[in-house]
């Protein structure tokens, strides 16, 4: 059935995109805690950085080689089919780790298949709940529904390794993978209970128009005609590349300096998670800045100033929790600002494939970058910190010199690096005035009297019904 026959007995608008978010929010709650159990396990049987950056490789690789098509495909059928995509995509490599596992059959490389078929299904979640956003909503509300969309990525992460560790005992490995696959089902219910409306065509989107390798390379001719979104995107893929000097290292560090704690690891990982709670309320109420841009830039020199120098420089629980508590804080408001100014600026009927081929962009280095963290921590940081080396007697008194010295350092090095690009950002005008540079979509001609392609048919073929001006 499709989301106009009965559309009117649906929710749609904030009712509809909360019960959408609540389904989302339930779903990875038990993604998280199943997550939490593997990444320990992981990092215990191979005792290796760079084996558990492969699997950032292993999911950010084919979901990079499928983003452009899957784009594309987001705006040429029926994006809440889209969504659901996802969430199968997920759910099969949930099940597969499942059966493996009751069956005594599970190995760490397991976990790298798994997660390829979730980076698959991942390809098509984040640009067809962007873009449905676009449509769910006035664009008055965009910043207040991207700090919602920040809670699914942090709420569940404060509760996760707190359910985990008292279900374990209980239900084992084997249990919370059974309720992890049973909330896949209920995100899936959420979206077949509310209507999630197809956007009007407009001439952009006509211009598009073609076959699908046609249309996804549209994407990525959108955004190179247009200087600020191109200025805008290359900041955000510098930063991703210096980021990944550090950024696979969270876990393996701090289990380094405390001697494999796992409980200081979720005591981590819950500050980050609780800051990233408070960070996402004070966007879903307040909204962001007026002025996108600055929301976006200052809240990623407050995550410099301590997700990275700040953390990379403390020993202990006593630095770790209020640096990520803070940091996480701030990461809501960039990236709905960030979510805002795109969703504004890009016609609806296009931004499927313009947030693929955004994304791609700017995750093109990240699946190399995990390895690069993993190996230089490895072999180069690890080694050198731990030795009468240059290395260590000039940082040795800034991050220590036993385990875990050599990522700190890549953490305060990588920071240092963000720092440098984030004033280098604003100063190009191209950046600073993006807001100003490009019209809305709501300014954007509409294509009258033209078949659209709707959500009347479950493949999205043209309708009887036509766009209106």
């Amino acid at each position: 059935m499709s989301d106009q026959i009965g559309s009117e007995k649906r929710p749609t608008g904030m009712l509809g995109f909360s019960i959408v978010w609540l389904g989302q929010m339930v779903s990875v709650l038990a993604s998280n805690m199943t997550g939490f159990a593997l990444s320990i396990w992981m990092f215990q049987d191979t005792r290796s950085a760079t084996a558990m950056g492969l699997m950032q490789v292993c999911f950010i690789g084919p979901f990079l080689l499928i983003s452009p098509f899957a784009g594309a495909m987001v705006d040429r059928y029926n994006r809440k089919l889209m969504m659901m995509v996802s969430d199968l995509g997920a759910v099969t490599a949930t099940v597969a780790i499942l059966v493996l596992q009751a069956t005594g059959h599970l190995q760490f490389w397991h976990l790298y298949v798994a997660a390829v078929f979730q980076g698959l299904g991942s390809a098509f979640q984040w640009p067809a709940y962007s873009a449905a956003i676009s449509t769910m909503l006035p664009k008055e509300q965009y910043g207040r529904a991207n700090g919602m969309m920040s809670l699914i990525e942090s709420g569940p992460a404060v509760f996760s390794p707190i359910l985990a560790g008292i279900l374990l005992p209980f239900l084992g490995l084997t249990g919370i993978l059974f309720i992890d696959v049973a909330t896949f089902l209920l995100a899936i219910a959420a979206l077949l209970a509310v209507a999630i409306p197809q956007p009007e065509q407009t001439l952009e989107g006509k211009a598009g128009q073609g076959n699908l390798v046609h249309e996804a390379i549209y994407g990525f001719k959108y955004i190179f005609a247009r200087r600020g979104l191109l200025s805008l995107l290359l900041f955000i893929l510098a930063l991703n590349l210096t980021e990944g000097l550090s950024g696979s290292l969270f876990a393996p560090m701090i289990l380094s300096r405390t001697n494999d704690s796992s409980t200081t690891l979720g005591a981590v990982e819950s500050a980050f998670a609780a800051g990233g709670v408070v960070g996402g309320l004070i966007m879903s109420a307040w909204g962001g800045p007026k002025r996108r841009i600055w929301g976006m830039v200052s809240g990623f020199l407050v995550f410099t100033l301590f997700g990275q120098i700040l953390f990379g420089l403390g020993r202990g629980v006593v630095v770790w929790i209020p640096a990520v508590f803070i940091a996480a804080m701030s990461f809501p408001v960039s990236q709905g600002s960030s979510n805002a100014i795109w969703q504004a600026k890009v016609a609806p009927d296009v931004q499927g494939r313009v947030f693929s081929a955004r994304r791609f962009i700017a995750w093109f280095v990240d699946p190399i970058s995990p390895i690069m963290a993993g190996t230089l921590a490895d072999f180069v940081t690890e080694p050198a910190m731990q030795s009468d080396s240059w290395l260590s007697a000039t940082f040795g008194g800034l991050v220590g010199t036993g385990p875990g010295s050599g990522m700190a350092l890549q953490y305060v090095l990588s920071g240092v690096c963000w720092l440098v690009l984030i004033l280098v950002a604003v100063c190009i005008p191209s950046i600073r005035n993006v807001e100003d540079l490009l019209p809305d979509h709501d300014q954007i001609e509409r294509v009258a009297a033209t078949p659209a392609r709707d959500a009347t048919h479950p493949l999205g073929e043209p309708a009887d019904e036509v766009a209106t001006a």
